[in-house]
């Protein structure tokens, strides 16, 4: 049996469920930091840029996670 250290991405098995938890956590962050960019809640929006920037990179996150799950279908 040889072993490969090095192969194309899609030689190589994902469990779905790491991505599907990076989506699920991405969305719940961007939920929050929503909410705190638009009422205020839960954070009392001490920093609009920070807001802005969890949103942004849970956006980020939740499609690369998408993306590998798209890419590991059988």
């Amino acid at each position: 049996m040889q072993r490969r250290i090095r192969g194309e991405p899609r030689d190589v098995t994902v469990s779905k469920l790491i991505p599907l938890v990076g989506m699920v956590l991405a969305g719940l962050i961007g939920i929050i930091f929503l909410a705190d960019l638009a009422a205020g809640f839960p954070f009392g929006r001490v920093s609009v840029a920070a807001d802005v920037g969890f949103v942004v990179t849970s956006a980020i996150i939740g499609y690369l996670s998408w993306s590998l799950i798209d890419r590991t279908r059988p």
